[in-house]
């Protein structure tokens, strides 16, 4: 099973929200593959991973820097953690955030060991002092150290072991070209179909010793947003309410029945989501409505209607953006059940009133 587990994450709000809490990170850290082969998806970041080590390994050298970029959940920090087990390296674990001066960053890259892997998660929010610093140690293992202050201020420079830089990011394109350019190797993780979130499911639930029927772990799957951190995170929910409620076997109907109470419909959808859906289609006839007008319909702050709620619903291609505000595409009105409006004869624009 592959999640990413983060290093400055708060915990979600939501059930199917890929941030990871402190639980997620638990269980995560117990089930996370040890190696390539263990690891689940991701078929050609896997293969051409493997060929990236393999070479590193013959050689006798430390594998060139890499660069993984993807939606929270989809397996960066596991395949970090696989990269320093397969070279056979001890891993330092940080974060951009965490790196706020230069610094911060020399004393990091100073402590590492010939070999180590050096997994920087986040590292678009790195600070911009620190970044350049970051292109010189990865290109020549070399940093300078400035020591004083205006005129009288001298560079020493500090010699640095090779090491391998496994960067992760969820906006790839905040990144600026001469660190993108700086990685030997760059794979972006996909997000997962349902028959490999079944595997993932059937992997996690055997080693958390849960019983479960195929039928299960497919209406698990299909819930769980491409994303494994997801998947996991549905599993203990389910895994819950059939000790509580049934006899521990998790169904194809346990698992329906697990999943309506949380309210995690069968694309996925959570009350936000549905709530979001449900306004723009009932107040507003699918739209366009501007999203400031769409937030308050549902009682949300507009940020929390764009980054939270809205990525999921176009990825699934229920809700569009166009220059005129937010608009319902056909297939919301079939997953809410309801009947989109007529197309007025005079303008072609829908008739709010159904006239």
């Amino acid at each position: 099973m592959n999640w990413d587990d983060t290093t400055d994450t708060p915990a979600p709000e939501r059930l199917v929200g890929a941030s990871a809490d402190r639980e997620d990170q638990a269980v995560e850290a117990a089930l996370r593959p040890k190696d390539l082969g263990e690891f689940i998806g991701q078929e050609k970041v896997r293969e051409q991973l493997d060929l990236v080590l393999r070479a590193a390994r013959a050689r006798g050298a430390t594998a060139d820097h890499v660069l993984l970029s993807g939606a929270p959940g989809l397996g960066k920090t596991t395949l970090s953690m696989i990269i320093a087990a397969e070279m056979g390296a001890p891993i330092r674990i940080t974060s951009g955030p965490a790196i706020q001066h230069a610094g911060d960053l020399a004393a990091i890259l100073s402590s590492l060991q010939e070999g180590e892997v050096l997994f920087l998660d986040e590292i678009h929010r790195m600070s911009r002092p620190a970044e350049e610093m970051l292109y010189m140690a990865m290109e020549d293992y070399r940093v300078d150290v400035i020591v004083g202050k205006g005129p009288g201020a001298t560079a020493i420079p500090l010699e640095l072991p090779p090491f391998t830089l496994v960067g992760a990011t969820t906006r790839a394109g905040l990144l600026p070209p001469p660190l993108r350019d700086r990685f030997g190797f760059t794979a972006h993780m996909e997000f997962y179909e349902p028959v490999e979130l079944e595997r993932v499911i059937h992997r996690s639930a055997n080693l958390l010793d849960v019983e479960i029927e195929a039928d299960g772990a497919a209406e698990i799957a299909g819930r769980s947003r491409g994303t494994p951190r997801i998947a996991n995170r549905l599993l203990r929910r389910v895994r819950d309410y059939a000790q509580v409620k049934a006899d521990g076997i998790i169904t194809r109907d346990i698992a329906g029945a697990a999943l309506a109470v949380y309210e995690v419909d069968a694309r996925g959808l959570d009350r936000l989501d549905r709530a979001v859906l449900e306004a723009l289609l009932k107040l507003f006839g699918g739209g366009p409505v501007g999203l400031s007008t769409l937030a308050v319909a549902v009682g949300e702050e507009r940020e929390t209607v764009e980054e939270v709620a809205e990525p999921f619903l176009v990825r699934e291609g229920l809700l569009a953006r166009t220059p005129r505000g937010r608009v319902a595409t056909p297939a919301a009105w079939a997953h809410l059940g309801l009947t989109p409006p007529r197309p007025s004869a005079g303008n072609g624009q829908q008739d709010l009133f159904g006239a």
